[in-house]
Order: C-alpha cells, then sequence, then structure tokens
C-alpha cells in the first residue's frame, strides 16, 4: 500500500519538523540538555500523590475510573473557579472545560476558528506548540511588534485595522520563548484594542503561578472576559504526566469547544482530573508550590549568574521574574543554528531561536535556554560549554 496516495494534504505540516529532529538529539544519555521546556521531576510532589490516589478512590470509588462529561469533571470545574479567585478573575464553572493540558485546547480552537488561509494575529516570537496546533488548519501569521515590555499595543492596533483577524494568541506572562511579561499599562491597551475591533483573544497562561521576585500581574481576561479565552494548565504546578489542563471561554465558544473535543477524546481522563481537585481541594497545591518556587529561583539565578560570567559582552539576554526560559541575543552575525551541532558535539543543547518565528529567516542570532529542569551545577557547567562554542565560532 502506498500511504503517499490516501493521506490528506494536511499532514504535509504534520510530519516531523527540523525543530523536532533536533530536540531527538537531547535524548541521548550523554546530552546536557538546556533545550525542553520540561518541570523538573523533583518538582512533582510525590510524596502526595500517593495520598491524593487513596483519597480518590476511597471517595469516588469507580467514578474515577469510568467515562466523564465532555467538558469535564464538575467537582474540578468547581475547584478550578475557586483557584481562579486569586488571579481576580469570575470564571463560573459552567464556562470552565478541561482539557487534555493547553495543547488540547489549543488544537480544538484551531479546529472551531480556523479555515485555510485564514490570519491570526500572534507574538514576535511565539510559542511553537501553538504554532504546530495551528498549522494542520492551514492559517498564515500577522507577527506583532514586541520589546522588553512585550507586545507594542500600537502594532496590534494597525494589525486589527489592516487585516480580517480570526483571534489574536498571546502569552502575556513569562512567555514562551522569551520569559518577557507584557505590563499592566499594556494588559489595559490590548484589552480595549480587543474589544475595540471585536476580536478574540487566546490568552495561554501556563506559566502564571511560577513568580519568583516581584509584583502578580492580573491575566487579561479579567478586562475582557466575553472577548478572551483562558488557557491554564496544571503540567507546571502538579505533573505534565497526568496531562490536565482547562479553559475559561464566553458561553458561544465554551460549547464550540465541547463538540469539538467530544469527536476526538470524549473527555480528559477522569481519573487525573480527580486527582487535580483533591490536589487544589486538599490544599497540597499551596503548600507543595513554594518548594517549587523556591528550586526554580535557585535555578534561574545561577543561569543568570553563568551567563554573566561566561558569555561574551557582546550578547544579551531577558531577565524575567518567574517563568522557565531565558531569551539569548548575540550579535547580528552570529548563528545560533549553525553553531547548534557544534554545541551537541560538546555534549550541550540549547534551542536555536529562529524556530520561534513564523517567518523564516528571522531571529537566526538569538536561542531559548530552560533552567528548570538541571540543578545548579550542571547549568553553569551547560552555559559554560555554549560559551566556549560560541567564542570559538564567533
Amino acid at each position: 500500500m502506498d500511504i503517499n496516495k490516501i493521506k490528506s494534504k494536511r499532514t504535509k505540516v504534520m510530519e516531523y519538523s527540523a525543530l523536532s529532529e533536533l530536540l531527538r538529539v537531547t535524548a541521548k544519555p550523554e546530552i546536557v540538555s538546556l533545550a525542553g521546556g520540561l518541570p523538573a521531576p523533583e518538582s512533582f510532589p510525590l510524596e502526595v500523590i500517593g495520598e491524593l490516589n487513596d483519597l480518590v478512590l476511597k471517595k469516588y470509588q469507580g467514578t474515577a475510573l469510568q467515562y466523564g462529561p465532555t467538558n469535564g469533571v464538575k467537582e474540578l470545574r468547581i475547584a478550578v473557579s475557586d483557584w481562579l479567585k486569586k488571579r481576580h478573575m469570575k470564571a463560573d464553572p459552567d464556562l470552565i472545560g478541561i482539557t487534555s493540558g493547553s495543547q488540547g485546547g489549543l488544537d480544538t480552537l484551531g479546529k472551531i476558528f480556523i479555515d485555510e488561509g485564514d490570519a491570526i494575529a500572534v507574538e514576535s516570537p511565539t510559542y511553537i506548540g501553538a504554532v504546530d496546533a495551528f498549522a494542520p488548519y492551514g492559517p498564515r501569521y500577522e507577527a506583532i511588534d514586541t520589546d522588553d515590555d512585550g507586545i507594542i499595543p500600537e502594532s496590534l492596533d494597525k494589525i486589527l485595522r489592516t487585516n480580517k483577524i480570526k483571534f489574536v494568541y498571546l502569552i502575556p506572562t513569562f512567555q514562551n520563548p522569551t520569559g518577557r511579561t507584557i505590563i499592566w499599562e499594556r494588559r489595559k491597551k490590548i484589552a480595549e484594542i480587543i474589544k475595540k475591533h471585536r476580536t478574540l483573544l487566546i490568552e495561554d497562561d501556563p506559566y502564571n503561578s511560577l513568580r519568583y521576585r516581584g509584583v502578580a500581574l492580573d491575566p487579561i481576561q479579567t478586562l475582557a472576559p466575553e472577548n478572551t479565552v483562558y488557557l491554564c494548565t496544571f503540567s507546571k504546578v502538579l505533573a505534565p504526566g497526568l496531562r490536565v489542563g482547562f479553559y475559561v471561554a464566553p458561553k458561544k465558544v465554551a460549547d464550540l469547544m465541547v463538540a469539538a473535543k467530544q469527536s476526538v477524546d470524549l473527555h480528559t481522563s477522569s481519573y487525573s482530573q480527580y486527582l487535580a481537585t483533591e490536589y487544589l481541594k486538599t490544599g497540597h497545591l499551596k503548600k507543595h508550590l513554594p518548594k517549587i518556587l523556591k528550586m526554580y529561583k535557585s535555578r534561574q539565578e545561577a543561569m543568570f549568574s553563568a551567563l554573566k560570567k561566561y558569555f561574551p559582552k557582546s550578547f544579551s539576554w531577558t531577565k524575567p521574574e518567574g517563568g522557565m526560559f531565558v531569551w539569548v541575543t548575540g550579535p547580528e552575525k552570529f548563528d545560533s543554528l549553525a553553531l547548534y551541532w557544534k554545541a551537541v558535539e560538546n555534549h550541550v543543547a540549547y534551542v536555536p531561536g529562529t524556530y520561534f518565528f513564523t517567518k523564516q529567516g528571522i531571529g537566526k542570532n538569538t536561542m531559548r535556554l530552560n533552567f528548570t529542569n538541571a540543578d545548579e551545577k550542571v547549568i553553569d557547567k551547560a552555559v559554560k560549554k555554549i560559551a566556549d562554542v560560541i567564542k570559538k565560532n564567533l
């Protein structure tokens, strides 16, 4: 059988990307990787999981192992609604839906909103996972200008005035890949622009809880709830392997998302949902989160110190107050993609920044470094190795 004769056209953008091939190398045990966006296994509340497991099976019994509602078990939707009040969000449990991680929400949104050729406005650079989720539906992208304070509202306004945009996709807090956070004044302007143009905003907020210093900022959703789909996940504060994320959406969008999800997986794992429910209701998240923050803050500071100590003075980097990533920018002649394989030869890896741009050829002098999945000594060693490779080849 010739599979090429029967596969759909959309599979052309679903095959392994060049980035996937690069990251595959990082799985080798001899490679010290600052590439993946992985939480530290040490951050998982292993001592709590056993207790929660027993509680869930005793409290919910067979219900925890049974089929469940497509929009998620009611107990979790109520618990999430209560949790979001700390972010000053008014989220009716009926407008909350549970997904298989934030990625499940992104794919669902692509399915219900994107027709081939539709335009989406995104940060530049933006999260490659969102681009991958939207890609099978055939969109094109309009890149919003950014600086150290996030997207520039005037750029967004111009794009919405001059283009027919299906939706705007943003990660306002500790953005992946840059770590940048959109300042409060800009959040207010963005909300005004979104409402003025009657546009939908997809606010992806997976790193909100990972703040190590500074003052927390309310989501844009609090300023424009009727124009915003808010996505979040338990992957960074519980465990990614459980695949539990959620959204808060205006009613008409929430109804569409339930209909679209039903045909894909019926519902997210009931067992995982009940674990997440009790993680919230028992107060274990509140008690465990400070341990995660203490660990990641130390690792982030180790990366800042190593970059200052080893990297050439012609390089600069973001200094986020939280999240999982640091974005490094070199001089114009620097090519992080060309240097990648030399770094791998020296048993260290990062992500070349060019993959986070929707237009080819941009961002060649940038790279993304992850600090959450390596301890301080490993971070120092890895950054030094990358710096040594740079100095030999710059």
